[in-house]
């Protein structure tokens, strides 16, 4: 019998300030578009940006989750969720930095639990620091997103990055080069970048995808991917995004046809 759980994607990155939030949330807005139910939990707990990219105000977060759950007062997922719309869900990250060693490691293996079996899509944000939580999540979610530019310190943090996962002989990734983040850094050749790292570049963010009034849509609240003239001011772009999401889509596909056959 085919399962019900949903998908978990964490994205990540080895090196801060690449566009992992917006890409994030821009990936939450084409699986909105496939009519996929979405949570993005927001990990990067001591910096978490989701909540205030979308412009929502919360109550709960990840903390009254794992404090709840501790203390044996956990009932209902849901009552820890913000509503962004009818497809989007967002669980923030702490609002007080002093509750971030309170939340322990084992607890974000047992949220990821109960995430993915009440939404189709769980989207992890975090931070680049690979600290006891974010290890424990990237050894938990089904695939991992790394995000990278075309930064001479970012490919010297991609290729140590690459390394250690080959290492552990970890093979769920895929990674996405986001050349829109800042357009005017074309220091290396995508031949040269995939020579410099060891791996392949999975997908690519033109830098036609570069949006000047960014910081509009954020006071806003709107995600691009949702906005009208998306597909046809970035075609190139959103197919990539749209691609993204079908890849783990039709992953799930065929792990639930094996599931079916066994």
């Amino acid at each position: 019998m085919a399962s019900l759980k949903g998908k978990s994607i964490c994205v990540f990155s080895a090196k801060g300030g690449v566009g992992k939030t917006i890409t994030t949330i821009n990936l939450a807005g084409i699986f909105e578009q496939l009519e996929k139910k979405v949570l993005i939990l927001d990990l990067d707990l001591s910096s978490g940006g989701i909540s205030i990219a979308l412009n929502r105000p919360f109550e709960k977060t990840i903390f009254n989750f794992v404090d709840d759950y501790n203390n044996n007062r956990y009932k209902d997922f849901g009552t820890y969720i913000t509503h962004y719309d009818d497809f989007i869900d967002i669980l923030p990250s702490p609002k007080d930095p002093r509750q971030i060693n309170k939340i322990e490691s084992k607890y974000i293996e047992i949220l990821i639990d109960k995430a993915v079996y009440n939404y189709d899509i769980v989207l992890i944000d975090t931070n680049h620091v690979l600290d006891e939580i974010n290890i424990v999540t990237l050894d938990k979610v089904d695939t991992i997103l790394f995000v990278m530019t075309n930064d001479p310190f970012d490919l010297k943090n991609m290729k140590s990055l690459v390394s250690i996962l080959k290492d552990t002989s970890i093979t769920k990734y895929k990674i996405l080069l986001n050349n829109s983040c800042d357009p005017f850094k074309t220091y290396f050749s995508l031949f040269d970048i995939k020579s410099i790292i060891k791996a392949n570049i999975d997908y690519t963010l033109t830098s036609s995808f570069y949006i000047k009034n960014i910081d509009s849509y954020v006071m806003n609240g709107e995600i691009i991917t949702l906005q009208k003239k998306m597909p046809t001011l970035f075609n190139k772009d959103y197919s990539t995004l749209m691609s993204i999401a079908l890849d783990q889509l039709e992953k799930d596909k065929k792990g639930s046809e094996t599931d079916v056959k066994e």
